[in-house]
């Protein structure tokens, strides 16, 4: 009898070691596919939030292509500085939050697309930037009639007139240019160039840059949020309810600052 409850009792005893070993063993697969789970669907967002922040180069280049190839027929500019032009405006079109049909109808009217120019009071490169009126900007150039770093403070020069005139582009016209004849011209020019700028499929492309909320201190001291695109046909004028609005000027496909 004793030896029977003993025997009994060592089968309940290994019985129960072994229900133990096997939870072991489910508890540690289901575990294990837990994090299998986990690690595959924070690969999937890690996945998700680089393609979100880094759109592909067919994409975000499709537009400047676009305007390379018109600059080259329409201004004979080489091929290669044509796509160096046209990727300069809109990377400060995107950071300083200004029409990169504006952009490209100053560079026409000032230059004619000559990096080399030069103008009056020593205006000099694409955007005729007059050295002696903006002094603390160029404390770090070297050479001003190089296209990119023209562009970014010629850019950098209009935003600021912007931000003062609390965002009306004529007014940042006028300064820029001196007259409201030379803020007439650009307006008018500048629609020959939209058609050109806007994305061929009607949809915006916006930059890693603007997501991350970016601005590039070296050229201004004013920072912008990202940009909101409205559509092809967008109108800057206020609201008609607020009277006092600043007035600033209709172009179609502009880009909207969001400024802080």
């Amino acid at each position: 009898m004793l030896m029977t409850a003993s025997t009994t009792w060592r089968r309940l005893l290994c019985i129960g070691a072994l229900w133990l070993g096997l939870m072991q063993i489910a508890w540690a697969q289901q575990s294990g596919n837990a994090r299998t789970q986990s690690d595959v669907a924070t690969s999937a967002l890690a996945a998700d939030l680089t393609a979100a922040s880094n759109p592909s180069p067919d994409s975000v280049h499709a537009t400047s292509d676009h305007v390379s190839d018109y600059l080259a027929k329409k201004f004979g500019v080489a091929k290669e500085k044509a796509v160096q032009i046209s990727n300069a405006v809109r990377v400060a079109s995107e950071k300083y939050a200004l029409p990169p049909a504006l952009l490209l109808a100053i560079i026409s009217i000032e230059s004619r697309f000559k990096e080399k120019a030069k103008g009056r009071n020593g205006a000099t490169g694409l955007m005729q930037v007059v050295p002696s009126a903006h002094r603390p900007l160029l404390k770090n150039v070297k050479d001003l009639t190089e296209p990119v770093t023209n562009i970014e403070i010629g850019s950098a020069i209009l935003y600021g007139y912007a931000k003062s005139a609390g965002g009306d582009l004529n007014a940042a016209l006028k300064s820029y240019g001196g007259s409201k004849a030379y803020a007439d011209m650009v307006s008018l020019r500048a629609r020959t160039f939209a058609p050109v700028v806007e994305p061929q499929d009607g949809t915006a492309v916006t930059s890693p840059s603007i997501r991350a909320d970016a601005c590039d201190a070296r050229w201004t001291t004013f920072c912008i949020r990202p940009i909101a695109w409205p559509g092809p046909t967008a109108d800057l004028t206020e609201s008609a309810s607020d009277p006092t609005a600043p007035q600033a000027m209709p172009l179609p496909g502009v880009l909207l600052p969001l400024l802080r």
